[in-house]
């Protein structure tokens, strides 16, 4: 039986040293689902609110010894006996005893250990995948879950239909292991460095298995640090895992990142494309985007000119947040100067709120979403901004944050929705490595049928 006999909640530490919530739930038939809470460095302002204690003389304040009593108390007792199989209708009852708009009274790192946990507990009670129990819990609120079969066929970079570029040859409708978004240098947030942009990351897009992806990438991982320490840089690793050297300018670290990409042996735009996650936010004040490593004040119309500059100099296919969150003529004009070429990517613009997302889609800004599951709080929700990018043709990206835990759930997601493309961090941390190796066994289970979305993940660029 899938009806829940018992809820607990404990605070553990996340990859940063940091307090966060693990949640287990236990089923009438001895089942047992653990889940782990993220939390996030740089955050949008709309996101569903982490529940800290806010007591400086323990862990700085950090604390979630409220969320966890949050959990033990009121929704162990309101869960119990519920069908845990029923994800929508249990996130309902999380949203509902909660009743802000933002999570806020309980705590969305509260109710999203639960329910993550909950789904956890029914996977194993019905002894198949996360993956798999995932799949079909969307598919049967939402029908499909991907993007091939929402509408038309769209053109392909090399000019073939969705359909005949998925090696499938049903889109990519079978079960597909994403292009892992690989961030090898960190700046901003992430790192205490001169590099402004938060993130640049590799796509290894040219090849037939997930594996022989991360192969690649780990790969080239290897060769930036042999590039580093040949220039004498720091070979120090920022919160997910990518080297965080001073570099004389942001465009270095392209430079150098395309130098290592040669030096494994893979050929940049072909086997190998760029990414940056700008988090354009974190510095943009007063209307300019200060990029203070470079000394330079720019207003939204000259930043707009300088990544489609570089969109147009380097084999870059992604950029996310490449307008401030707040900047929505800024992201309207970048929309439109490049976005039939580069996926750009919301994430502190939408902060995986339907809601949100909904206003985006309606002013044609952006043509991606980034999907955190902390950021909404429930996996329903989570699967609902999902289900909103494929009806819309655009893309979803499922993603880690920045303090981490061993917990491989967005793993199972990524596969579960034929998200097509995950974003969780460098080549070393075993925070991050912990999602790789969760995908290798997922393709290992899948053998013959597992699919690779390589570069039909970018099916809709014209590149």
């Amino acid at each position: 039986m899938t009806t829940i006999a018992l809820i607990h909640a404990r605070e553990i530490l996340d990859s940063r040293g940091n307090p966060t919530l693990e949640a287990e739930v236990t089923l009438a038939d001895g089942s047992l689902g653990r889940a782990m809470v993220p939390s996030g460095a740089s955050t949008g302002t709309k996101e569903a609110v982490e529940l800290r204690d806010g007591d400086r003389t323990r862990y700085l304040g950090k604390g979630v010894t409220q969320a966890v009593a949050n959990v033990n108390g009121a929704i162990a007792q309101v869960l119990a006996g519920f069908d845990a199989n029923d994800q929508p209708g249990l996130d309902r009852r999380l949203i509902d005893l909660d009743g802000t708009d933002n999570k806020g009274r309980l705590g969305a790192n509260a109710l999203l250990g639960v329910s993550m946990a909950s789904a956890h507990a029914v996977a194993v009670s019905k002894k198949v995948p996360l993956w798999q129990h995932i799949h079909e819990v969307c598919a049967a609120v939402h029908g499909t879950t991907n993007s091939a079969s929402a509408g038309p066929a769209r053109p392909s970079m090399d000019g073939r239909s969705s359909a005949q570029a998925s090696p499938s040859g049903q889109g990519l409708s079978a079960p597909t292991l994403p292009v892992p978004m690989m961030n090898i240098i960190n700046g901003g947030a992430h790192a205490d460095n001169n590099v402004d942009l938060q993130e640049f990351m590799i796509l290894p897009v040219g090849f037939n298995r997930f594996s022989e992806a991360l192969r690649a990438g780990t790969e080239i991982f290897h060769a930036l640090k042999s590039v580093l320490k040949g220039r004498g840089l720091s070979t120090a690793v920022g919160d997910e895992g990518g080297f965080a050297p001073d570099l004389r300018s942001n465009e270095e670290a392209l430079e150098t990142i395309l130098e290592a990409i040669g030096k494994a042996g893979y050929r940049a735009g072909e086997d190998v494309l760029l990414g940056l996650d700008v988090a354009s936010s974190e510095f943009f004040e007063n209307g300019k985007y200060n990029l203070t490593g470079e000394g330079k004040r720019l207003t939204p119309e000259q930043f707009v000119d300088f990544l489609a500059n570089w969109a147009a100099q380097y084999p870059i296919v992604t950029i996310e947040d490449g307008m401030a969150e707040h900047d929505w003529a800024g992201w309207k004009l970048l929309t439109e100067r490049i976005g039939d070429k580069v996926q750009l990517v919301g994430d502190d613009l939408f902060v995986t709120n339907p809601r949100i997302f909904r206003e985006g889609i309606d002013q044609h800004v952006a043509n991606a979403i980034l999907i955190k599951v902390n950021q909404i709080g429930t996996l329903t929700e989570t699967f609902e901004a999902i289900a909103m990018a494929d009806a819309n043709r655009y893309a979803a990206i499922v993603s880690h944050r920045s303090g981490e835990t061993e917990d491989t759930t967005i793993a199972d997601i990524a596969v579960a929705t034929t998200a097509t493309q995950i974003k969780t961090g460098s080549l070393c941390r075993s925070d991050r490595v912990a999602k790789y190796n969760q995908l290798l066994r997922i393709e290992e289970q899948l053998g013959s049928g597992a699919r690779y979305a390589g570069r039909d993940a970018f099916v809709s660029l014209a590149r």
